[in-house]
């Protein structure tokens, strides 16, 4: 897989209909679900970090860098995205892009890397993946150039939602089959966890 690629798995949301805590820490068919985001996302890229706030010990097991996000105040995704490429751009010379991952989506392809890149040879300058019609934004390819404009956006513009930032440059959407299992399901709920549960056992 390219090398000039760094995943980046955000996990820095509140999880506030989950009940708060970290719901990528909570157990599907007896593992974390961050370890099932892990094991699909870690033979895909050249460096795999996690973007979360607060104590990193938590994640300890993971192995992982933990970053936390680089404008303070959880002001949402696009946070973690400057996170990542801050850290690619500070340790990864090769770096060219991240993929960034949710760490709510235990089912994340194990192509999605493979499938990215692909839609860049067109010229996209950002990708975004899709499914069951429906936008994913925070899954995605992003190019460590653009770290200082998404910067500016955030601290400058106060820009909070990604796909206002994202429209401004040239982004390609690349979907994937969401039969049988939508790869982008994510566990918001406790209603959510039981139907992955259910997936997942089936």
């Amino acid at each position: 897989m390219p090398k000039g690629v760094v995943g980046v798995l955000l996990a820095g949301g509140q999880s506030s209909r989950m009940g708060g805590g970290d719901k990528s820490l909570r157990l599907l068919g007896g593992r974390s679900i961050l370890d099932r985001v892990v094991e699909r996302v870690r033979p895909q890229v050249g460096r795999l970090i996690l973007n979360a706030n607060g104590d990193p010990s938590r994640f300890a097991a993971t192995g992982l860098p933990v970053v936390a996000d680089s404008v303070e105040g959880f002001v949402g995704p696009l946070a973690g995205v400057l996170a990542g490429l801050d850290w690619a751009a500070a340790n990864v010379k090769s770096a060219v892009w991240i993929a960034t991952a949710a760490t709510d989506a235990p089912f994340v392809p194990r192509d999605l890397l493979r499938r990215l890149i692909r839609a860049t040879e067109a010229g996209a300058e950002l990708v975004c993946a899709t499914s069951n019609g429906r936008t994913h934004p925070v899954i995605g390819l992003w190019p460590v150039r653009l770290r200082e404009d998404l910067r500016r956006a955030l601290t400058d513009e106060d820009l909070r939602k990604v796909d206002v930032w994202t429209s401004r440059y040239r982004v390609a959407f690349v979907d994937f089959p969401a039969d049988p299992i939508d790869p982008f399901f994510n566990v918001n709920t406790p209603e959510d966890l039981a139907a992955a549960e259910r997936l997942v056992s089936g």
